[in-house]
């Protein structure tokens, strides 16, 4: 428990309605959108309004050895923003300027805490997008999707996070401010520091602004729904697609269980009886995408698959406001959503799908799949209730045995979601001892003390 001299000078530091410290009011910060975590309350939750602020704050943490936890909307699905070890909850909602649109340099500055969305809507008008696009684009921050390193729907045509941020502030453990990149295209000064705090959920400093790379608006667009009676058809059609030379701005996949899930919640006509849909967006130069439109329907017949193309953006929204209904379609199943992200080479999606089936028979679970198929990235959604210990413990096992597949097929503990709490018992499977002493180091050069956003990301030795 913070003494109330600390508490003070938070308040000098912010002003006495940016610094909360009322029970019901911790209470929200003491989880985020991740299921079965456990929630701890908070000390205390400040909300600076400026770089100076937070250099102030972490300053004062730093001299009382007091941990620091940044937190944008709370969407992320890692654990990566519970106050585990209590202290202070870093909220940078209130940092939500477009600092600079600088259409020359098809680049933005913005504060850590503007929402993906209002970024896009604000550079529309010069006929410009920032890719990156994850589910929660309308209340997803900016300073949150740079230290998830989020991914989204456009992953696998246009990359994810990482690929966009050009330029980093950062407040640094001790209180040091520390400006990274910029909005030049190239630059190989030094390490590439930018790519070392993009992804390190809060870990290794507080980002306080952000310089990210735009690109032109598609021309035009062609989405189309696949519908499979086989999801082995349907995995196949993933890897075949690519193999044909054509890259869709989306290619995403749902599986029977999220496909009726998805319909009873949203009802736009899914074909409920089939055991897969891939939702496939290509864009461009309108030649080229209707080129390659006509290489998706021939790829999909080719396995077995029957196809419609939108014809209207009506359609087309309707299409997509399904699949972005998936979690919390699957959500309002049960009481707790376990959604995981298990990520494999694009050859292996439809060993990956299979196997989850069988997981979730072997376990006896409902698991919904649905994903970025695309790009290897899948969200098997388990749907149980933590009070049935007895489930939950059969959760557990099948969660261990999903990312042992996909490690075993050559894939990645974390394709988009980080890493957290969630994962942190698994990163030894993937990096090894050498590397998690890495991590180690990298760690204890920048935040000596553990005071970072502990117990994320980089396993303490012995802990």
């Amino acid at each position: 428990m913070l003494n109330r001299e600390f508490i003070t000078r938070l308040e000098v530091i912010t002003g006495p309605e940016n610094v909360t410290t009322t029970p019901e009011d911790l209470l929200t910060y003491s989880y985020d959108a991740t299921a079965d975590m456990p929630s701890q309350l908070p000390d205390v939750v400040v909300s600076p309004r400026s770089t100076r602020e937070v250099r102030e704050i972490i300053k004062l943490a730093g001299k009382h050895r007091i941990p620091v936890y940044p937190r944008g909307s709370g969407t992320n699905l890692s654990g990566g923003t519970i106050p585990v070890k209590k202290g202070i909850v870093l909220s940078l909602l209130r940092m939500d300027q477009i600092l600079e649109i600088d259409a020359d340099n098809l680049t933005a500055t913005v504060q850590p805490g503007v929402i993906i969305q209002d970024l896009n809507t604000a550079v529309a008008p010069y006929g410009l997008i920032y890719p990156p696009d994850p589910g929660t684009v309308a209340t997803a921050t900016m300073g949150g999707s740079v230290s998830e390193c989020s991914g989204g729907l456009r992953g696998l045509k246009y990359g994810v996070t990482k690929h966009y941020v050009m330029g980093l502030e950062v407040v640094l453990a001790n209180g040091e401010v520390v400006r990274l990149g910029g909005k030049t295209v190239k630059n190989v000064t030094a390490y590439d520091l930018v790519k070392l705090f993009t992804g390190a959920e809060g870990t290794l400093g507080i980002i306080t602004e952000i310089t990210v790379k735009l690109i032109p608006a598609p021309e035009f667009k062609k989405s189309m729904l696949a519908v499979f009676k086989n999801l082995v058809d349907a995995g196949n059609t993933v890897s075949a697609i690519v193999k044909n030379k054509v890259i869709p701005a989306t290619l995403e996949i749902m599986d029977n269980m999220t496909i009726r899930t998805v319909e009873n919640f949203v009802k736009i006509g899914l074909p409920t009886d089939s055991e897969a849909i891939l939702l496939i967006e290509v864009d461009g130069i309108k030649g080229v995408v209707l080129k390659e439109a006509e290489t998706v329907l021939r790829v999909v017949r080719a396995n077995n698959g029957e196809i419609k193309v939108a014809e209207t953006d009506a359609e087309r929204d309707k299409l997509w406001a399904g699949r972005r209904a998936a979690l919390p379609a699957l959500a309002q199943l049960s009481p707790t959503t376990v959604l995981e992200d298990a990520t494999v080479p694009r050859s292996k999606i439809t060993e990956m799908l299979v196997a989850i089936q069988a997981i979730a028979a072997k376990y006896s679970l409902r698991i919904g799949t649905f994903g970025h198929a695309g790009d290897g990235n899948l969200h098997p959604t388990i749907v149980t209730d933590e009070r049935n210990h007895e489930e939950m413990a059969r959760v557990h096992q099948a969660v261990d045995e999903i990312f042992a597949v996909a490690l075993q097929l050559g894939g990645t503990l974390s394709g988009e979601h980080g890493i957290g709490i969630a994962k942190l018992k698994y990163l030894g499977q993937e990096l090894g001892e050498t590397g998690l002493n890495l991590l180690r180091r990298v760690k204890e050069a920048l935040d000596p003390d553990y005071l970072l956003n502990p117990g994320k990301m980089v396993p303490v030795k012995g802990e």
